[in-house]
């Protein structure tokens, strides 16, 4: 079971659902109509060893089913996040980075700097694969990892990390919000509204009541479980929220537009597969902006 103030590496408790989020990216790389091409999805999962999935999970028919939806949710928040450095935009942060490669795999204009947050050990993993492959040496955007935990003071440790509050910034929130007790969840909501100033935008990815139903189904857990060794339960914190992000953002001055991605994936011409639709399909993906002064 989860607790306030838990820690993981890349194979334990949260860390491992990134290792199967790559999974999935690297299905989707190999596919002739795949939605995001990640050169460096399948080099984690190898670098990984097999402690936690299997040695070529890509030629799962679980994960192929589920590769669609992240293949959807990556589509759309990389261009969210496009289009917002298309505006002007040259701050980006990524609140549980995970081990996509955004900073390097995106092309970025020139002066944008891409944070990842993300728990120590999970970063330290992302980089050490990062050098293996080559990839640290390329030229391209600042790319700054901000090793720390998002229940405890990351804003401090963004700002040490470089960024400035005063410019426009664009925020991603991608497969996070269940992870996090509510009382974080409206801390992180909190803190965004304090460091953005106006013309930032924020992508978010809310499951609301998708994730009773994801936790609960009988091939979702066991999938999970045959996998990754992992109840799924015991990882969200199961606690009601008290207000949407959704409703959050309006209520504080944000324009917000939301889609679920069942009609994402239609709009992509990769409708989702019947045996992930009912859950994943209601699976909202927001992007809102903050006004000019």
């Amino acid at each position: 079971m989860r607790t306030i103030d838990d820690q993981w590496d890349i194979t334990s408790s949260v860390g491992a659902t990134a290792l199967a989020v790559a999974a999935g990216r690297a299905v989707e790389t190999r596919r002739h109509d795949g939605l995001v091409d990640d050169p460096l999805a399948a080099a984690f999962v190898e670098a990984a060893g097999g402690d936690v999935l299997p040695e070529r999970p890509w030629d799962d028919e679980d994960w192929q089913l589920q590769s669609t939806y992240l293949g959807v949710r990556s589509r759309f928040f990389d261009e969210a996040l496009l289009a917002a450095a298309d505006t002007g935009v040259r701050q980006v942060v990524l609140l549980a980075a995970g081990l996509d490669v955004r900073g390097l795999r995106l092309d970025w204009p020139g002066g944008t700097t891409v944070y990842e947050v993300d728990q120590p050990q999970v970063l330290d993993f992302k980089d050490r694969v990062v050098a293996e492959q080559g990839w640290g040496a390329e030229p391209g955007p600042d790319r700054v990892p901000v090793p720390v935990d998002l229940r405890h003071d990351w804003p401090g440790a963004l700002r040490a990390a470089g960024f400035d509050p005063s410019r426009p910034t664009v925020w991603l929130a991608e497969g996070l919000l269940p992870y996090l007790p509510a009382d974080a969840e409206t801390l992180l909501f909190d803190r965004v509204q304090e460091l953005s100033a106006p013309s930032s935008r924020i992508a978010v990815e809310h499951f609301g009541d998708a994730v009773d139903a994801i936790a609960s189904d009988p091939r979702f857990r066991g999938m999970a479980e045959r996998l990754m060794g992992t109840d799924l339960r015991a990882l969200f914190f199961d606690e009601r929220r008290p207000e949407t992000p959704d409703a959050r953002l309006r209520r504080t001055g944000w324009s917000v537009g939301s889609t679920q991605a069942r009609e994402l994936a239609e709009g992509y011409r990769r409708p989702l597969p019947t045996e992930v639709a009912a859950h994943m399909g209601r699976v909202e993906l927001l992007c809102a902006d903050l006004p000019d002064a």
